[in-house]
This record gives C-alpha cells, structure tokens and sequence, in this order.
C-alpha cells in the first residue's frame, strides 16, 4: 500500500463549542480512517484548546485521543507535533506516554521523498505584530514564569488557563478570511519562496483551509481549517499534497 503523510491542525480539543466530546471522536475516527496508509502524521499546533503539564498531573480529557495517538506510533506511524499558542506548553508528557516526537521550534524544514516543506502552526509568522502580543509571547515562553504558574493548584492554574483560552478563541470568531496578497501568511511564504527552495508551506492558525500557488516561484501555500466547524486536513502521497475533507 502507498504510503501517505497527513497534515492536521486547530482541533481545539476541550473548547466548549459545538459538541466538544463528538469533535474528539471525529477526529479519532479520522485516525483510524488514515491508520493503515500513514507513515507519519503532523500536528501543527492547537490540537488542544488548552494543555498543562504537571510532573504528576495532566488535563483531564483527550482519553480516546490520546489512547489512539498511543496506539499509532506503538503500530509504527510517526506522529509530530509542532507547537500552537494554545498549547506551546506541552511538554514531556506526550513523548514520553504517547511516543509523539516534539518539535520546540515554531518553525522547521521537513524533506518528504523529493518535496520540502516549511510547516509552523502560524501564529508567530508574518505579522505587523503589536508590542504587547510579541509581550504575551515572551512572557507563555518564559520558562521561570512557566515554573511559578506550576505552582499554582492543577484546579486553579486549569481554570484559568481555560477561562482564557475560550475568551481568546471566540474574541476572534472561530474562522479569519483570507486576504489574499494582504495575508500575513501569503507574504511570508511568497518571499522566503523567493530565497529558499521550498515546495510547500503548511499552516494553521488561521481556521481558513486554502491551498493557492506562490508568485514566481513554484511553491505552495497550504492553510489548514480548524475542526470547531470543519475538518479538512492534507494528504501527501509522496508526489502532491492535497486538501482533503473527512466527514
């Protein structure tokens, strides 16, 4: 059977919104759906609406997901995970019970068969960022202050967390159009492709699954829906990557 790479982004897993517990199992139906032709599978960032590790304590939920992750990479399937600014704080945990390999940075060069790609979650990328964003970024990063948040009590540190994350999420609306050549995104992708050798860009962030060729280059940007209200996702099969919907 051929092999296949499958990209996936933005589940939001335990965002109180449209049947939380049905969206875990929809994406886990779409697990064992690619099981028997993935070699490897990327998640770029948010699969979790929120995530916090404790040495002893983990968030409560994700069981089937997590089960499931567990029993792909046991079956051989490689499983990445890149982190998202809802869950950058993931950690150990994931690696070592689940067997996902980690990705720290929020950007990286991946060669599949004859094909680069540049995948990232998005959120860090392209932007006229304000100061007190790129402040918010520094202080989630910062690991003395990640370790004074952990000793906060797991019920008062998850409230929180969660608290801000919802508020975070339906501030902006589930979903942000796409602005063609104004998109952040597009602009990053259209001039690194001008400076490296890249095939595909693959992103989420922004909750719009899109897939549209780059001035001048041969290049690809690929962006990534979230699975609030969809559930589109890409399939590489070793020659073209496409956008794919699972219902």
């Amino acid at each position: 059977m051929q092999q296949h790479t499958y990209f996936i982004a933005d589940m939001h897993l335990g965002l109180p919104l449209y049947d939380p517990a049905e969206r875990e199992r929809k994406v886990v139906r779409w697990l064992d759906f690619i099981k028997t032709s993935a070699s490897a599978i990327y998640i770029l960032g948010d699969a979790f609406d929120f995530w916090w590790e404790y040495k002893y304590v983990v968030p409560r939920g994700y069981v089937r997901f997590l089960g499931k992750l567990a029993e792909l990479t046991d079956s051989g399937v490689a499983v990445h995970f890149f982190p998202g600014n809802h869950d950058l704080w993931a950690r150990k945990y994931l690696h070592e019970e689940c067997g996902i390999a980690m990705h720290d940075a929020p950007t990286e060069k991946v060669t599949l068969g004859e094909k680069t790609f540049f995948l990232a979650h998005g959120d860090r990328l392209g932007y006229d960022t304000p100061a007190t964003l790129t402040l918010l970024q520094r202080i989630f990063a910062n690991r003395f202050l990640q370790r004074a948040y952990t000793m906060l009590h797991p019920r008062w540190a998850f409230a929180i967390g969660y608290t801000w994350s919802r508020k975070n999420r339906l501030s902006k609306g589930i979903a942000v159009p796409f602005r063609g050549e104004d998109e952040g995104l597009y602009k990053f992708a259209a001039q690194m492709a001008q400076r490296q050798k890249i095939d595909y860009f693959v992103f989420g962030h922004r909750h719009t699954p899109l897939a549209v060729d780059l001035p001048n280059s041969s290049a690809q940007l690929v962006l990534l829906s979230d699975w609030i209200t969809g559930s589109t996702y890409a399939d590489f099969d070793g020659e073209k990557l496409t956008l794919k919907t699972f219902e």
